[in-house]
């Protein structure tokens, strides 16, 4: 008779255990045997044994030790920093930033460059990830993941950009060829999904497994999340708002909005409308998020500004929650984040007097780089996983 097989049972729950130390010690910080052993359920037996496995991976060291009462301290132990690095590239029509990350998700060097004329985007690529990577004064084979955070729609099936209004010499094949030109691999991510999962993680969605992420600035987006999971769509054009049909969002000659034109929603509510309805209050700005920024310094004054802006956004955020219901709108990009939550609230009261909904709209809290910080983390993300396959 063939020898029979016995499942891998204890194998699978060694991996597990590992993974749930690693990442507790990843988001919490150095801790003992003893707490892991208790926030994990399990003995200190175990818990010395999981250590042990991940120190000979050269995942976990000793950084000091704690008094426990009785007895001789305990070691504390900690991730370590220098395992391995990741790369976060967010891509703008006139500069590329470049952030070069540690195991634990702390940024160690920095790029930054001008693209405004560039028509080489992998020589731009190249260019911001080695000056990252150099700056972190570490070696490119340290690095095992790069994520580029762009606008624009990204294929779900191949991971490259399909179309973007901003980024007309970023094509299709740029993905297989950056795979070419680095060892690491590669990751291509809408710019608005990134800072979806930056939020997701440390800012204004407080854990929500079902929300959306609205972007309002320059151009419009939106990241949502349904189940804990992003959603991409069929083709990767989910939340590409801009091209929301809305009232207002019309032609000036009364021609249909098509996809080769400047979309309804755009139109309503972009970085353009957003400066025209300052200048129309008496706030002039070169920016949109300036616009915010001076209605909600001049207190009663710029209450009726901030109620324009409020309506419009408003259009767009109750047709999505009609459609997703989410528990959370997350209100983010430079016209968000620069509201506060003296947009948030009159954006939530618009919405309910529109449509029988009533989302918790707040505003986003990851305000410094949030496409960046989405970067890493996803690439992050990757890596850890990749540890346990």
């Amino acid at each position: 008779m063939p020898k029979s097989h016995t499942p891998g049972v204890p194998k699978l729950l060694r991996v597990l255990n590992d993974q749930a130390a690693l990442k507790l010690l990843l988001e919490d910080g150095p801790q003992t045997r003893a707490q892991l052993a208790e926030r994990t359920s399990m003995s200190k037996v175990t818990a010395s044994q999981m250590m042990e496995r991940l120190q000979s991976r050269g995942l976990v060291e000793v950084v000091g030790s704690k008094s426990g009462g009785r007895g001789p301290n305990a070691s504390l132990y900690a991730a370590v920093p220098t395992f391995t690095y990741v790369v976060g590239v967010e891509v703008g029509p006139v500069t590329t930033k470049g952030a070069c990350a540690d195991f634990t998700g702390r940024i160690v060097g920095r790029a930054e460059i001008d693209v405004e004329h560039s028509t080489d985007p992998v020589a731009v690529v190249r260019r911001v990830v080695t000056d990252a990577v150099a700056d972190a004064g570490v070696e490119m084979s340290k690095v095992q993941r790069i994520v580029l955070g762009t606008p624009g729609v990204i294929d779900p099936a191949s991971g490259d950009i399909g179309f973007s209004w901003n980024l007309p010499a970023w094509h299709r094949g740029l993905r297989t060829a950056l795979n070419e030109e680095f060892t690491p691999a590669v990751e291509i991510e809408n710019d608005v999904n990134l800072a979806c999962l930056a939020e997701q993680r440390s800012g204004g969605a407080g854990g929500a497994t079902d929300f959306v992420y609205a972007w309002f600035g320059g151009g419009l987006g939106l990241g949502v999340i349904l189940n804990g999971q992003l959603y991409r769509g069929a083709s990767g054009a989910a939340g590409e708002i801009g091209f929301l049909p809305v009232p207002g969002g019309e032609l000036p000659t009364g021609g249909v909005v098509t996809r080769l034109s400047k979309g309804s929603y755009q139109r309503v509510i972009g970085g353009d409308a957003v400066l025209d309805i300052g200048a129309k209050h008496g706030f002039d700005a070169t920016e949109p998020e300036d616009v915010l920024a001076a209605a909600i310094a001049a207190g009663p004054e710029g209450a009726a500004c901030l109620d324009e802006i409020a309506r419009g956004i408003a259009l767009g955020i109750v047709a999505v929650c009609v459609l997703l219901d989410p528990t959370v709108v997350v209100l983010g990009g430079p016209v968000g984040y620069a509201g506060g939550l003296e947009l948030a609230g009159r954006v939530a009261a618009q919405t309910s007097q529109l449509a029988p909904v009533n989302p918790s709209v707040v505003a986003g809290s990851v305000t410094e780089e949030p496409v960046m910080r989405g970067a890493i983390l996803h690439g992050l993300d990757a890596v850890r996983e990749s540890l346990f396959d």
